[in-house]
């Protein structure tokens, strides 16, 4: 099993030898973590590493009932007017990014419409499971799914989630409607993004506590799609995409990560504002988990 301390050490050296905009590491390998700081630990937005943090709300909701895989948009979300084939459009579709719907949006743009999810649900799809499209939307109404059946997602996860991780409150951006953004704007400390890694490394327990079933967490990375595009995008799973090396990651716009490598039991966080060479933070984490 790699050293923590000295997988740390390798990645503070190459970063700080590239200068890269990192704003914090941690390192876990086994029970052991250990951690190196740029700047103090405040929260911040985590960009798209909140939809993993999504998927695992969809899991809880599965376990508890609430929804299912299959579980079409309009059945949750009933619509006046929807796109040729989004009827047959289903949380799985929604959560990898597979849905066919030609919707491309961000946090960042303005919203069309005084619904972002009729919006989308609008548009035709190309064939649910077939065409890959990356887009917060995606994320955004399979959270709006899962409010039709419990309300405010913030508030419903405070018991279920973010309290028996330790984080209390977190903001999470909305909507002009008021509902989470899901595919963005959840902002954590760098160590509360760690315990996030730390349940998806465990698959999906905290302690003897399981928040969601080790097979929803499993199939987060195992059920992927393949995007056509090269490393390190050419595979996504619900949340999160492959690599780089053996391990699966979050990952969040400048820099935001969360890298699972379960050949290492290992889970690297790292949170960064670094505009050009973002990507080159978590290669370096997966480099030194590897070979230290």
């Amino acid at each position: 099993m790699p050293d923590p301390r000295r997988a740390l050490d390798a990645m503070v050296a190459a970063i700080d030898d590239e200068r890269l905009g990192a704003h914090g590491i941690h390192v876990l390998i086994g029970d052991e973590g250990v951690e190196h700081r740029w700047a103090p630990d405040e929260p911040a937005d985590v960009y798209s590493a909140s939809k993993g943090v999504s998927v695992i709300a969809a899991g809880i909701a599965i376990d508890e009932g609430v929804l299912s895989i299959d579980t079409r948009a309009v059945d949750v979300l009933p619509q006046n007017d929807i796109g040729s084939g989004v009827e047959q459009v289903t949380l799985r579709d929604l959560l990898t990014m597979t849905s066919g719907i030609d919707f491309e949006w961000f946090a960042g743009d303005p919203t069309p419409g005084v619904d972002l999810a009729s919006a989308m649900l609008r548009t035709p799809s190309r064939g649910p499971g077939r065409v890959f499209q990356y887009s917060d939307a995606s994320t955004y109404v399979a959270m709006r799914m899962l409010a039709s059946r419990v309300g405010d997602v913030h508030e419903w996860l405070g018991p279920r989630l973010f309290e028996p991780l330790g984080i209390p409150h977190p903001t999470w951006r909305r909507c002009p409607r008021g509902h989470v953004l899901g595919g963005s704007g959840l902002e954590l400390r760098t160590s509360e993004l760690a315990r996030v890694g730390r349940l998806l490394r465990d698959g999906g327990r905290i302690g003897e506590r399981r928040l969601v079933d080790a097979a929803w967490v499993a199939a987060m990375h195992d059920d992927g799609f393949d995007t056509g595009a090269p490393a390190p995008w050419s595979r996504y799973g619900r949340g999160c995409w492959s690599g780089p090396g053996s391990g699966w990651r979050l990952d969040g716009l400048y820099g935001q990560y969360v890298l699972v490598v379960p050949a290492r039991d290992a889970v690297v966080t790292i949170t960064a504002y670094e505009q050009e060479r973002d990507h080159r933070l978590v290669e370096i984490a997966a480099e030194a988990i590897e070979t230290v």
